[in-house]
């Protein structure tokens, strides 16, 4: 699995609108670098569309699948098991949700608001296959 939030650690020094295309580059060399060694390779991430295009032009040569979990807003704002959401986590995914990041133009949604970790596996799982 490649984080490609991970990847801004080595750029926290940098305001994060100039961060990101970078993130993005340093995401599609890693894809590419594990996809070669047979790998394959999950990129948690929440894509707009113009991030969406840049990894189809990037990405062409690979197979690709476009997913998107959304669950409804009351749902993912709750704190799950031991992991409580910090403010800036709840300011974040209201900010996603408001500019529809859950609810893509591209790729498969699965609306997940109700279904249990395994039920979640098994969705995605048949878009896979």
């Amino acid at each position: 699995m490649i984080e490609i939030d991970s990847l801004r650690a080595f750029i926290e020094w940098m305001p994060l609108e100039q961060a990101i295309p970078i993130n993005l580059q340093n995401a599609v060399s890693v894809i590419k670098n594990f996809a070669n060694q047979q790998l394959n390779v999950i990129v948690p991430y929440p894509l707009s569309k113009e991030s969406h295009n840049y990894f189809l032009r990037e990405l062409k040569d690979y197979q690709l699948i476009f997913l998107t979990l959304a669950p409804k807003l009351d749902i993912i704002l709750n704190n799950r098991g031991n992991r409580e959401l910090s403010k800036w986590e709840i300011n974040r995914i209201k900010h996603h949700y408001q500019i529809g990041i859950h609810n893509p133009e591209f790729g498969t949604i699965i609306d997940n608001s109700n279904q249990t970790p395994e039920e979640t596996l098994e969705s995605i799982k048949n878009c896979l296959f």
